[in-house]
């Protein structure tokens, strides 16, 4: 007979370890929700599964070089607490510009814009703060180039026009991104459009 545990397994297993954050809604077409709790319950003290923050779960990679659970996936438990709580969220310019690389400055609360409430949580250990933010930040909130309006924003005009960025930029940024920024050029700072467009470089031009 298959438990609920053990279907939860299985959809768990078809993500690659470390890479995907659970919830109990993620599982209530397996079972009612009392089941589910008490099933990842038991994964958790089994060893099967972590629990990352309050309803939050992973299957954690093992780090190769410490031997031991690698950090959970931080986009990932945020992306599992907006799909638990209904809400949007992206990250703040700070968090933005240090996952594309375009500063080294780490800060003390990674924080994140959301149309939910404004919160503060512990996941897995770390601080990170929700803040609400209206309509016009929150329009770009899903969009592949969200975290790329985040960032320029944060850097300002005159440090988002750095020829240093818009090539570090222009290098690792995929092409859905770039026609992304470039469809939704309105929605960009008037003085971010050009520097969009510097980004996307061809793409641009053939627009």
């Amino acid at each position: 007979m298959t438990t609920t545990a053990d279907k939860i397994m299985k959809r768990v297993t078809r993500y690659r370890r470390g890479t995907w954050v659970c919830t109990p809604k993620d599982f209530l077409d397996v079972g009612s929700r009392e089941a589910v709790d008490q099933a990842l319950s038991r994964l958790v003290k089994g060893g099967r599964l972590r629990r990352v923050g309050h309803g939050l779960y992973d299957m954690p990679r093992i780090s190769n070089v410490l031997k031991q659970p690698a950090p959970a996936d931080l986009n990932a438990a945020v992306a599992a607490l907006a799909r638990r709580d209904g809400v949007r969220v992206m990250p703040d310019g700070l968090v933005a510009a240090n996952q594309l690389r375009l500063t080294n400055a780490v800060p003390a609360k990674l924080s994140y814009f959301t149309d939910g409430p404004s919160r503060t949580l512990k996941l897995d250990g770390r601080t990170v703060r929700f803040r609400h933010a209206g309509p016009s930040v929150m329009q770009w909130a899903g969009r592949p180039a969200a975290p790329v309006v985040q960032a320029l924003r944060w850097l300002g005009r005159d440090a988002a026009t750095d020829a240093q960025v818009v090539a570090i930029l222009t290098r690792q940024l995929p092409d859905p991104v770039k026609l992304d920024l470039l469809r939704n050029g309105r929605n960009l700072p008037g003085w971010a459009l050009p520097i969009a467009r510097r980004i996307a470089g061809a793409m641009a031009d053939a627009a």
